[in-house]
């Protein structure tokens, strides 16, 4: 089955709401909420029509992974511009504090977690869902990879910074033992429910409830400190994903269940880094020889369409496209391309 990913539609909400409940509360991007999706389509679809290379204070891109044959979407992944903007971007900072006492040769270092609001106006990307039974030949790769290519074909409305939060670890319950020593006691609801109003938009108990003051690792449960900073089960392949990237471990930890903050500079990332801007020559029979296969894009991102198809090379600045390719990416002899290692 052939997949392309492109920006989320008006059209797709039905699907969408869908995609949420199937992700259950571990995506806090993405509430099974038909209204709060619907607005951020909205957005999505004003930032991708935007004709112009400025960075806005805050954007949000949205895009879906449909089968090209049905149409059907059957995950989605996003870009969220100037995160912390309109609404405080909490996390805890880890830091160590070493004391000493030199008169009983004494040295004590302890972990402190403060809370921050460290990535004020950075990029993250996020909303990564992928519906069980299309979890196969690549596709997870290519939805999360479609982001960079987004980034790479307009990078002045990105930025310097890009963030990643993954969802930290839990029980064979479900329940986070972070959540249980730390923000139980403060909020005094339960994880899924802060987790949904964070997820809505409704974030503002955090810095009214949150303590001020650093919470000293030591003094936790042994369950909690041992997964401050470790990624759930499902979320380890998203994890090798990041790194393999580019994305380095920060120090910085997810307010609500500590799961681990990644950080990277676009150019650090290997899809951007090794993507090229090519001008279509020709497009040629499927069966034309030396085709290869290449993640590319359209990086008009009012067309934006990204996906696995097969070209070749035939210049320094040109590349003729199979059929297939050209249908799928809708594209034409004179188009711009992006494509990685082409």
């Amino acid at each position: 089955m052939t997949h392309l990913v492109r920006p989320v539609r008006e059209a797709d909400l039905d699907m969408l709401v869908a995609l949420a409940e199937g992700a259950g509360q571990g995506l806090t991007t993405l509430p099974a909420n038909p209204d709060t999706l619907r607005a951020r389509i909205a957005r999505s679809t004003a930032a991708f029509g935007r004709n112009s290379a400025d960075r806005q204070e805050t954007e949000s891109f949205l895009m879906v992974l449909e089968e090209a044959a049905t149409g059907r979407v059957c995950g989605t992944s996003g870009v969220y511009v100037g995160v912390g903007r309109a609404a405080p971007f909490w996390n805890f900072r880890r830091s160590i504090h070493s004391h000493f006492c030199t008169e009983l040769g004494i040295r004590v270092d302890s972990t402190v977690l403060m809370l921050a609001n460290d990535y004020t106006g950075a990029t993250e990307v996020g909303t990564l869902y992928l519906e069980p039974g299309s979890r196969v030949n690549g596709n997870g790769s290519l939805l999360a990879r479609a982001r960079y290519l987004l980034m790479a074909s307009a990078p002045a409305r990105f930025g310097d910074m890009v963030i990643a939060e993954l969802r930290g670890w839990l029980d064979e319950a479900g329940d986070s033992p972070f959540w249980q020593a730390v923000g139980h006691h403060f909020f005094q609801m339960s994880f899924d429910r802060a987790d949904y109003l964070s997820g809505t938009g409704q974030g503002g108990f955090i810095a009214d409830l949150m303590p001020k003051f650093p919470i000293y690792a030591d003094l936790l449960p042994e369950p909690a400190r041992k997964v401050i900073g470790l990624p759930q089960e499902a979320s380890r392949p998203a994890f090798h994903m990041l790194v393999k990237e580019g994305f380095r471990i920060s120090h910085s930890v997810d307010i609500f269940d500590a799961g681990p903050v990644l950080e990277a500079h676009p150019r650090d990332l290997a899809t951007i880094r090794d993507s090229r801007a090519r001008t279509i020559a020709a497009v040629v029979p499927d069966e034309a020889d030396d085709l290869h296969e290449h993640l590319a894009c359209v990086p008009d991102l009012a067309r934006f369409r990204a996906a696995r198809v097969r070209l070749r090379r035939v210049s320094q600045e040109t590349v003729e496209v199979s059929q297939s390719a050209a249908a799928l990416l809708d594209v034409a002899p004179g188009d711009p391309l992006r494509c990685v290692g082409c």
